[in-house]
């Protein structure tokens, strides 16, 4: 499956104001190119509404061309996700193509635009993940309320994995937990899904997952932080003629309820 990075990559090529510059008539782009590249996002960035106030002086609104040259060239791996400032490039960039930030782009690139497909099929599949994932950051910004009701189109009632996230979720929203999403402070990010099982009424799916959460507790302003790169496994069956989730294993559920 294409890579998150690969169609962030695609997407600026695509921009009116590169191909419509120097840039859209080279092949291959070398040093003085990206200099070039790093202008037009400059001048961009520095009209964007998303960059207005706070958040400018938290991710800036230039990207070096040494750094563009690095994003477009380099074969990224797993732990480029735990660098700060990797992600703070990705949210600029995404700014530049006319999102939000990252996350925003994720969401639109993976749940508003790709068609479900049929039933059971794998882009129906892969949907419904990137949907349940979109449904669990909204689910923690709404943190101390507990509306578990949320996933009810994506994930089967009494099921084993929607009894463990109620579990977990409600000791959270007791302890006062609440989401800081001010000047993207939380964000996530999903890709590389594969499918490990295909049976007429069950699939197997596999997902790499990177959650940066940042909660604070009630009246205490405790800090809670969440920064983990993990494969997760999703167990999607058919019952009575609807797919949705069954169960789930995540290696680190309930690590926030651990560390109290």
């Amino acid at each position: 499956m294409k890579t998150i990075y690969n169609s962030i990559r695609e997407e600026v090529e695509k921009h009116s104001k590169v191909r419509n510059s120097v840039l859209g008539n080279v092949s291959e782009w070398k040093r003085s190119h990206y200099i070039i590249l790093s202008e037009i996002i400059k001048d961009e960035l520095s009209e964007a509404e998303e960059l207005k106030g706070g958040k400018k002086f938290e991710i800036g609104n230039t990207i070096s061309h040494v750094t563009l040259q690095r994003f477009f060239e380099n074969d990224y791996q797993d732990k480029t996700h735990n660098d700060l400032r990797f992600l703070k490039t990705l949210d600029k960039i995404c700014i530049f193509l006319g999102y939000k930030d990252l996350n925003d782009y994720i969401q639109s690139l993976k749940i508003n635009n790709q068609e479900k497909g049929p039933e059971g099929s794998l882009e129906f599949l892969t949907k419904m993940v990137y949907e349940y994932c979109a449904t669990v950051f909204e689910f923690y910004k709404k943190f101390p309320e507990h509306k578990t009701e949320i996933f009810k189109d994506l994930v089967f009632d009494g099921s084993p994995f929607l009894e463990r996230a109620t579990e977990f979720s409600r000791e959270l929203c007791e302890r006062d937990f609440q989401l800081v999403t001010k000047n993207n402070r939380s964000n996530y990010e999903v890709f590389d899904i594969n499918l490990v099982t295909d049976e007429p009424d069950k699939k197997i799916l596999e997902a790499q997952e990177f959650w940066n959460l940042l909660f604070k507790v009630g009246e205490t302003g405790e800090e809670h932080f969440v920064n983990q790169l993990n494969t997760q496994i999703y167990f999607i069956r058919k019952i009575d003629n609807t797919w949705k989730i069954w169960d789930n294993y995540n290696p680190d559920a309930g690590r926030l309820n651990r560390k109290a």
